[in-house]
């Protein structure tokens, strides 16, 4: 008789009605062990101590015996000497090819020597290091604090939010601001990964790119090259504008340009593929984190947005917005960490610096008139005559004048008819960091520069670029044009 049988047979005499298979014994279907299971057994069949007639223990068991083992060592002369030795001309040669493998920010260290590594590093680079059990430290240097800014984004607990993200890293995103890169990039970051986390990976990531006009980066020529290759010159424009900082910054770190947004994306695709490299690379961990860091109010929270696709992460045009680091998933193996924005102290920045980098909100500013002379520096006067209708031959260059007529021209009156200069010199401000009013630092020029970069001179002297202040009138409506283009 069957085994089916024989269980029909059974249900007939219990009384059972359902024609269940799950808890009968089939030979050859669930007899299988797991490994737990067989090792489990295995522990459990292991044989006993063995005894004589009298009792004693003749063989002990595994992991039982207490006898001495036999505890004399060989007489060798090798023992009393160097197990490996190298000479000072090997030594040498090994120090300079790490030395040039180490500027080389492309090149990644995917396995050690069993050399030592605090004999290939400098004396200078060795400070820090444990000695005698006590971490050595360089005394920190008292910088004085005289004004409002350097408070700014160096709290305490910011500083403890950004070295959580950082030990919590193992990729840092360093956001800049393509408008002004140098003066968003907090070098000491940079150093202190550089000299105490040297294995995580540092990329540098220009947000903002759609606020660079366009002859920052590609004279006519380049654009109608470009555009010969089925690829409008506006598109061409788009992609190549943050190019000369790209190349400039890509010789300290890995660099790529970005716009962040919802619906109009650029570089979302490079930087996705980045990050699948880096998860490849560290295919013995189950997943990575990426951390985004920077100066305040310069988009990381809205690149977190862009490769989510939706908005995780609370954004605002005002620095501060982000209090505390925060974790987001992106996929299976790639998670990312939001940080509040940090300002290193610096003693070569001004205030005027300070503020024009969007580090302070302007409703805290005292006395902002004092910072337009500032700003209209760093715009061109055709800029500020299109956003604002105001001619520079009605001003010259005296920025108080400039907000008296704006106050008027915009019925920002105070009582008694006089303008109020404070209010509109904020509205100014705001309208400045927003990207409202087009300004850009150029690029270090090099000896022989290209025919691209020749042609960023001659617009910063005055050429008319039409072009180049079509994005900012409607609001960067035609950013998203050649973005979708």
């Amino acid at each position: 008789m069957g085994t089916g049988k024989k269980e029909s047979a059974r249900r007939q005499r219990q009384g059972q009605t359902d024609a269940g298979m799950a808890n009968v014994k089939v030979k050859g279907e669930n007899f299988y062990r797991n490994a737990a299971k067989v090792k489990t057994l295995r522990i459990l069949n292991t044989p006993g101590p063995q005894r004589n007639a009298a009792g004693k223990i003749t063989k002990a068991a595994s992991y039982q015996s207490r006898d001495v083992p036999n505890a004399r060592i060989e007489p060798n002369r090798k023992w009393f000497g160097n197990t490996r030795v190298i000479s000072q001309d090997a030594l040498d040669g090994f120090r300079a090819a790490v030395r040039e493998r180490t500027r080389d920010p492309y090149s990644v260290l995917l396995k050690t020597n069993k050399l030592p590594m605090s004999l290939v590093r400098d004396s200078d680079e060795r400070e820090g290091e444990v000695v005698n059990g006590v971490r050595q430290h360089k005394a920190k240097i008292a910088v004085e604090q005289e004004s409002f800014g350097d408070t700014k984004g160096q709290s305490k607990r910011i500083w403890n939010e950004l070295y959580k993200v950082i030990d919590s890293s193992d990729v840092v995103i360093h956001v800049l601001d393509a408008r002004d890169p140098e003066g968003t990039r907090c070098r000491s970051i940079e150093k202190y990964i550089r000299e105490e986390a040297a294995h995580k990976h540092l990329v540098f990531v220009l947000n903002k790119c759609d606020l660079v006009p366009t002859s920052v980066a590609c004279s006519t020529a380049v654009l109608s090259i470009l555009g010969s290759r089925r690829q409008s010159p506006r598109r061409a424009a788009f992609e190549l504008k943050p190019a000369q900082w790209v190349r400039h910054l890509s010789a300290s770190y890995p660099t790529l340009a970005f716009h962040a947004s919802l619906t109009n994306s650029f570089g979302k695709g490079a930087l996705i593929t980045l990050l699948r490299q880096f998860s490849v690379l560290h295919s013995n961990r189950k997943q990575i984190s990426v951390g985004f860091i920077g100066y305040p109010n310069t988009g990381k929270s809205s690149i977190i947005n862009t490769l989510r696709k939706k908005r995780v992460c609370t954004t605002a045009p005002i620095p501060g917005e982000t209090k505390v680091w925060q974790y987001i998933t992106l996929m299976k193996r790639i998670s990312l960490i939001d940080c509040p924005g940090v300002v290193p102290p610096s003693q070569g920045d001004s205030e005027e610096d300070i503020l024009l980098r969007g580090v302070v909100r302007v409703e805290n500013v005292d006395e902002p008139s004092q910072y337009i002379d500032a700003l209209l520096r760093r715009t061109q006067p055709k800029h500020i005559e299109r956003t604002y209708e105001v001619k520079q031959s009605e001003y010259g260059d005296d920025s108080v004048e400039f907000l008296s007529i704006l106050a008027r021209k915009s019925g920002r009156l105070l009582k008694g008819g006089e303008p109020d200069i404070d209010g509109v010199a904020k509205m100014v401000l705001n309208d400045f960091m927003r990207g409202k009013i087009p300004w850009f630092t150029p690029a270090p020029r090099k000896e022989g520069a290209v025919e691209v970069q020749e042609g960023v001179v001659e617009v910063q002297e005055g050429e008319k670029d039409e072009d180049a202040f079509a994005g900012f009138d409607d609001g960067g409506a035609g950013v998203a044009v050649a973005a979708a283009a």
